[in-house]
């Protein structure tokens, strides 16, 4: 008995063929999940959003900046920068946060996420994807400001500390990163919405008030160790991302504040730097590795 061979329509061929399998590549499932995420992203305007945060940011620093004294030694551009880079040890925490905060709560509950694992792609890989296009979409439009604001400044003719400036996109960067981090283990382990948003504002206010005078009055207030404070604001990547901003100028209380000056003098100008870009870097690492872990291990429904 012969049986006849297999026939392929042709016009379903090529659909077939580009149908992912389940050995496809884990690079070609965070590429997939991160179009799906970018698309997404672009459709909410959360992009525009954020281009239009910091454009509204320095521009009023570009309009009022220039007009005030010095700062720290800066004047000009210059002054504009590190205003404008202060002002993002503020913002980014937020806007990272909330881009990030209620990301998986949000496709599970609209049941996206299921219906999107339900396909051949990995949890890792999707979590991947989401994480790498929220990232993107909030460094890239500031990494496009910074250098075009210093371009437009210098075909201005002014002086323009391109060094101060790959610093503060540096620093950005890992603060960035930090607190996308973070966000995304509170979306994979805060289930419920509004406790995910209670979260989002509760961490970004810990990270803000734990500054120089919040821990001089936590200190004052409780009677702490001068050096258990110290440690306490070594450890908010918001404080080290501001100390590594103003690492190389002179340590003193008018600059680096109290902590800035302790910290300076116990480490030195170099590893305050450091201290400010790998601190970040390995606390956002660590707390997504976290949101990786629960996200594997709990249920997508």
């Amino acid at each position: 008995m012969t049986t006849a061979p297999l026939e392929i329509d042709e016009d379903m061929a090529p659909q077939a063929r580009t149908l992912p399998t389940r050995r496809s590549s884990f690079l070609a499932e965070v590429r997939a999940s991160l179009s799906l995420d970018l698309a997404e992203v672009l459709r909410s305007r959360w992009i525009v959003f954020c281009a239009l945060v910091y454009a509204a940011l320095a521009g009023i620093l570009v309009l009022v900046g220039l007009r005030e004294s010095t700062l720290f030694g800066f004047t000009g551009t210059g002054r504009v920068l590190m205003a404008f880079s202060q002002a993002l040890t503020l913002v980014i925490p937020l806007l990272a946060l909330t881009a990030t905060g209620q990301v998986v709560g949000r496709a599970r509950d609209e049941g996206t996420l299921e219906l999107l694992l339900a396909q051949p792609i990995r949890r890792s890989a999707w979590l991947t994807g989401v994480t790498l296009t929220r990232f993107a979409v909030l460094f890239v439009p500031l990494a496009v400001l910074v250098v075009a604001l210093g371009a437009i400044a210098e075909l201005g003719g002014q002086a323009v500390p391109w060094p101060f400036v790959w610093r503060v996109l540096g620093i950005s960067a890992a603060l960035t990163w930090t607190f996308v981090g973070i966000g995304m283990a509170l979306s994979v382990y805060v289930r419920n919405q509004a406790r995910a948003i209670a979260w989002v504002v509760l961490v970004w206010a810990l990270a803000v008030a734990l500054l120089d005078f919040g821990l001089i009055a936590l200190m004052l207030r409780w009677r702490l160790d001068a050096e258990a404070v110290f440690l306490l604001a070594a450890l908010n990547p918001v404080q080290d991302a501001r100390l590594a901003l103003l690492s190389g100028l002179e340590a003193d209380l008018g600059t680096l504040g109290p902590v800035g000056v302790y910290l300076s003098t116990r480490l030195g100008q170099d590893a305050l730097f450091a201290l400010g870009i790998l601190w970040p870097l390995g606390l956002g690492t660590l707390t997504w590795i976290a949101a990786l872990i629960g996200f594997r291990k709990n249920d997508v429904i």
